[in-house]
């Protein structure tokens, strides 16, 4: 659905835009919508309010929150809380239709607020919900989406210029939405850094109707069962990530990197090629169509470092790569590269951490 951009001089974007139309003035500010669900705001709404408030330094205009959720304290501390990372104001729409999210009555409240409030720039989440959410929102106001963007900014037109891979991951391309507003994004979770939290009262909070009964949403709630399964894999919000690749050369070699995971207290992880494979469930795949992760450490076994693997790992602090293969390309981004064998050296390195981080030892350093 996203607009094509315009062909890129080597000084820049070409210069094809006309002036925008009369109505296009009354679109201001910047729109960050903050996901809920049963009193949990997903951490991916925190860090596009970073990212929001930076666009909207730019532009000179306000950072307004968009929460949707049903009535009750959990809907209105979401909108006060949102003030905290960087909003200058929230928008809450509070409904009983809204305590699940159902895509008929989430689209309605988003594209009410839209079209009486008349944000120039939204922003969602590409999780699940906002994926969802977004491209109904944007079918529904016949604007243009930019999907799991990688970077945003403002172009010296003060259009957004939303980044994001594209031939598989070997290319990355900017996309304007030049002639429809607002201008729509969605970005994966962790790709942007988490902002400063600051305490401070929420000062800002316009509530609006939802104008919906229940007879109009087509889709209903029987029962809410959570996935016990998915719930065990935080990796996107993990400091230490272990993972494995294909240089493993087996199922059964991955015990070493669960391993190694257990031993530093670390989440693990795999490469596409494990997932499909069958060796690991999806829930654990690293990189562009799996989880993009931000630890503070990343240990990488057998991993050749493809570059739709690097666009779900680079924002680590320290990567260090395990590969046989002295010219394979994770050498070309990790931090520290050793060239060995990672069946060999996968338990070497579990056993030297044990031993560094037993009560035993840290009794003796302590004395």
């Amino acid at each position: 659905m996203a607009e094509p951009a315009a062909p890129k001089p080597a000084g820049g974007r070409a210069n094809t835009r006309k002036e925008l139309p009369e109505h296009f003035k009354a679109y201001k500010h910047v729109w960050v919508f903050v996901e809920q669900e049963r009193g949990h705001v997903h951490p991916v709404s925190w860090e596009l309010l970073g990212a929001g408030r930076q666009l909207a330094d730019k532009l000179g205009v306000e950072l307004a929150a968009v929460v949707l959720g049903p009535p009750g304290e959990g809907t209105l501390a979401a909108a006060a809380e949102a003030q905290c990372y960087g909003a200058d104001l929230s928008y809450v729409v509070a409904d009983p239709l809204l305590a699940d999210y159902r895509n008929e009555p989430y689209t309605k409240a988003m594209t009410d607020l839209v079209n009486t409030y008349k944000p120039e720039i939204l922003l969602l989440g590409a999780t699940t919900l906002g994926r969802d959410l977004a491209g109904a929102v944007a079918t529904t106001l016949l604007t243009g989406l930019t999907a799991d963007c990688t970077a945003l900014d403002v172009d010296d037109d003060k259009s957004l210029a939303a980044t994001r891979p594209t031939f598989g991951g070997s290319l990355l391309c900017t996309i304007y939405t030049l002639n429809y507003r607002p201008q729509m994004a969605t970005v994966r979770p962790r790709v942007m850094a988490m902002p400063e939290r600051v305490e401070k009262p929420a000062t800002r909070i316009i509530e609006h109707p939802l104008d919906m009964k229940e007879e109009d949403v087509v889709t209903k709630v029987l029962s809410f069962l959570p996935d016990r399964e998915q719930a065990k894999s935080n990796l996107p919000y993990a400091d230490v990530v272990v993972a494995g690749g294909l240089g493993l050369g087996s199922a059964e070699n991955f015990q070493l990197v669960r391993q190694l995971a257990s031993a530093v207290g670390a989440e693990y992880g795999c490469s596409r090629p494990l997932v499909q494979k069958g060796w690991l469930t999806a829930d654990r795949q690293i990189g562009q169509t799996g989880k993009t992760i931000r630890p503070r450490l990343y240990i990488a076994a057998g991993i050749s470092g493809a570059i739709q693997h690097r666009v779900g790992v680079e924002g680590a602090d320290l990567i260090v790569a395990i590969n046989t293969d002295k010219n394979a390309p994770i050498f070309d981004f990790a931090h520290v590269g050793i060239v060995t064998d990672a069946i060999r050296f996968l338990p070497a390195l579990t056993e030297a951490f044990r031993r560094r981080l037993s009560p035993h030892t840290r009794d003796r350093i302590a004395s």
